[in-house]
């Protein structure tokens, strides 16, 4: 894949450099350039990731006598050994006799438009409330507790109120089926699900108690069901039943419970396609110092920030926005709906309407936006955003340059980083001191000692290969829960003392690109293709708005590419056979898709990822897995359809 070095790049001006808390960060230890720091980060982690406790101040109630002890073996580190802390310690308590007390700590913005706030000091009162309460319902530390919720503000008090007592938070997609939403549930073994009654996307009222009640009459482990008011309906309760008013009336937890440094903070499962999910297993220091440096030197937020994600409680990012945002003191921001509802504006009113500093989107979000033809966004006052983040799928130019130049004038950096649920964070991250060409994800993430290997596991530039990790990180999965020979096999040992990411990789002139996961990645007569290079040619056609690409079994390549495609709104020609030349010119005729179908939607996270895996299982007749985290599941079916049109022409 090859990238022309005259394409667009974000040249940080000197205030973005001086001002930057990756520059103090830096200056603090007499590093002057971001790539010596990148080095001395890795040259000596321990250093590093103390270094970040100490700048960002983050409060352990018993100092750690070392930052890592690897006497187990790579695999299994011990992080900040002999420490106690609790999260909460971090994110709420230490603003409590703070000016940051008054300081707004969560602004929830629902699809009708009604914004609710919480400072910190409410914020903090209220998770000792829920704390209180559960502890008065049998919940104690060690115990696992399922979030069922969307994005409001109840979900952030309820990941404090658990971590404050030592419990372990399980946030689900709050687009689950039931059967998905038991899966996690049983596996988790949790005693108690926090549910709201329902809640509001694209102008439909979804009953998610309905959905709980149906997923644990299946888990005999829960033994206690609260509530959340949020839509004033749902099911009927039932004898587990608790109203989460009953919580906040409670005695409060007068403080969080000090644990050890490797306490178990959270299981975020993981979402694929195929597969049992994995609950991958993180802790309370660990996700903490690396979130809250995530944050502090990625994003380039402090206290007076103002962060947004669109996200949901059950994917990494979730999680990552809370904890990250309250350790730098920021307000964070949450929405509650479709990005794109009452129309495309929303994302713009958003931002105008709560003075955003980081915005996080999806490419196929923006790709979205893109495609209307409409330039409204110059009618919103979008001038308090600072950096705009994304991860999640590659981007292509068109969209990546229309974001940063048509509608924010070159003026900020798309922080655009990759890593993944057992990361806890990033594995690659540009940082806005520094140039960023389009699409690129910068280099390295500090602290992560990553690289790209061929198969022999030898480091390989200006060509395709796997991402791995030659060290560990604080955030690191401690393991999958309850399935730790899954956890040795999907991540040590296809390159043993490397950790395998399965994400293929390009670094080229310093500039590092993930082109996408290993097993979605084609093999065509022998040569290695990723969807997003067919896929970034097939978006160039004015017809065409979003596309995917992917390997079929084909007796004379071994593989070939077949493609689908979207129109845009204002086309209704079928120019399949255009792209099909398309692509030939622009990557050679070996790569141009045998079969390429025109159809109406691709299945999609909620996130608005595309979900390849899920489109190559539909085109090829194969169980389709998991499918309870697409928001347009109906979307495979037209693949099939579109399939077996095409195979009767």
């Amino acid at each position: 894949m090859s990238h022309d070095p005259a394409v667009y790049e974000w040249l940080p001006t000197a205030d973005y450099i001086e001002n930057a808390n990756v520059t103090r960060l830096g200056r603090s230890h007499g590093i002057g350039t971001l790539p010596e720091l990148r080095a001395r980060s890795v040259a000596d982690v321990g250093w590093y990731w103390d270094a970040v406790v100490t700048d960002l101040g983050i409060p352990f109630r018993t100092p750690y006598e070392s930052v890592i002890d690897i006497s187990a073996g790579i695999e299994r580190p011990e992080w900040f050994t002999g420490s106690t802390i609790n999260i909460v310690d971090a994110c709420l308590t230490r603003w409590q006799n703070d000016v940051g007390a008054g300081r707004i700590a969560v602004s929830h913005e629902a699809e009708d438009g009604t914004v609710t706030n919480l400072t910190y000091a409410e914020l903090a009162e209220r998770a000792a409330a829920v704390a209180g309460g559960l502890r008065e319902l049998g919940v104690k530390r060690g115990d696992t507790v399922a979030l069922f919720l969307p994005m409001i503000p109840e979900a952030v008090v309820a990941c404090y109120a658990i971590a404050s007592l030592g419990a372990i938070i399980v946030p689900l997609f709050s687009g689950f089926a039931p059967s998905a939403i038991a899966a996690r549930i049983r596996d988790a073994g949790a005693v108690a699900v926090i549910v709201a009654d329902g809640t509001v996307r694209r102008h439909r009222t979804v009953e998610m108690k309905a959905l709980l009640d149906e997923a644990v009459a299946s888990c005999p482990t829960v033994e206690r069901v609260v509530v959340v008011t949020n839509v004033g309906g749902g099911s009927a309760a039932s004898g587990t039943d608790v109203a989460w008013e009953s919580l906040l009336a409670a005695t409060p937890l007068t403080e969080p419970v000090a644990l050890p440094a490797t306490e178990t903070l959270l299981l975020a499962y993981t979402s694929g396609t195929t597969g049992k999910p994995k609950g991958a297993v993180h802790t309370h220091a660990g996700f903490l110092v690396k979130t809250a440096s995530e944050v502090a030197y990625s994003f380039d937020v402090n206290a007076d920030g103002v962060f947004c994600w669109i996200t949901d409680m059950g994917w990494i990012m979730g999680p990552l926005s809370i904890f990250g945002t309250h350790a730098n003191g920021a307000t964070l921001v949450l929405y509650e709906g479709s990005p794109d509802v009452p129309d495309i504006d929303r994302l713009w009113s958003l931002v105008q309407n709560h003075r955003i500093s980081m915005l996080g989107v999806s490419p196929t979000l923006i790709r979205t936006l893109r495609a209307s033809g409409s330039t409204t966004f110059r009618d919103y006052d979008l001038s308090s955003v600072h950096v705009l983040g994304s991860t999640g799928e590659p981007w292509d130019p068109s969209a990546y340059e229309w974001l940063a130049v048509d509608v924010f004038g070159d003026r900020v950096p798309i922080i655009n980083f990759s890593g993944g649920t057992e990361v806890g964070g990033s594995f690659l991250a540009p940082y806005p001191v520094e140039t960023i060409r389009s699409c690129s994800l910068g280099g390295p993430s500090l602290g992560m000692d990553v690289d790209v290997v061929d198969a022999n596991g030898d480091s390989v530039r200006g060509e395709v290969g796997e991402l791995v990790c030659r060290q560990p990180w604080p955030a690191m999965t401690r393991g999958v829960w309850k399935d730790d020979d899954r956890y040795l096999e999907a991540y040590w040992t296809t390159f043993p003392g490397m950790w395998h990411h399965g994400d293929f990789a390009l670094v080229e002139d310093d500039q590092w690109f993930i082109l996408g996961r290993s097993d979605d990645v084609m093999n065509v007569a022998g040569k290695r293709l990723a969807p997003a290079e067919v896929e970034s040619v097939l978006i160039t056609h004015p017809a065409v708005v979003e596309a995917a690409a992917v390997g079929v079994p084909d007796s004379t390549k071994g593989e070939t590419v077949w493609a689908f495609w979207v129109p845009r709104a204002s086309s209704s020609e079928d120019v399949s056979e255009e792209l099909r030349a398309l692509v030939a010119s622009e990557l050679g005729k070996p790569f141009a898709p045998s079969l390429v179908r025109r159809v109406s939607q691709l299945p999609k996270t909620r996130s608005q990822k595309i979900m390849r895996r899920a489109v190559r299982a539909a085109a090829l007749g194969l169980p389709q897995g998991d499918l309870s985290g697409a928001e347009n599941p109906d979307a495979v079916n037209e693949i099939s359809r579109a399939v077996g049109d095409q195979k009767t022409k």
